[in-house]
């Protein structure tokens, strides 16, 4: 019998997330890359499997994760929303858990457009009176 896997979307900015996880092994694969090549700064490694840590699945599941659009931070928190909601359908339970620590929230913030006939979304050209 096959073993079932997890999975969970993440979206932060202009990144997307495709997360899903294995039980069993313990390999952590984004874009087909390692985790901590792709990841290189300790930090947003930690920021990433904290939902892991905070239901004491950590080591439990091997993290396989599609990225597509942003940057390095937004792709992160991206990956972290779409591990937090794989583990929503691992255990019910852990929703509280989740929610407590701010892990299941989908962080609204985008970037504002450029207007036209402006410099950027709200700076203008300079004005000159004569």
């Amino acid at each position: 019998m096959a073993t079932k896997n997890y999975g969970g979307t993440g979206r932060r900015k202009t990144a997307v997330a495709r997360v899903w996880l294995r039980p069993g092994s313990s390999e952590l694969i984004v874009n087909k890359r390692g985790f901590e090549s792709y990841f290189p700064n300790e930090y947003v490694r930690h920021d990433i499997l904290k939902p892991l840590e905070i239901t004491g699945m950590m080591g439990k599941f091997g993290i396989l994760a599609n990225v597509r659009g942003g940057g390095i931070s937004g792709q992160a928190e991206a990956v972290r929303l779409g591990i937090a909601r794989a583990l929503l359908k691992v255990d019910e339970n852990f929703k509280s858990l989740l929610r407590k620590h701010g892990l299941l929230t989908r962080d609204p913030r985008m970037k504002e457009r450029k207007k036209y006939g402006q410099r950027g979304a709200r700076a203008r050209f300079q004005f000159s009176k004569r």
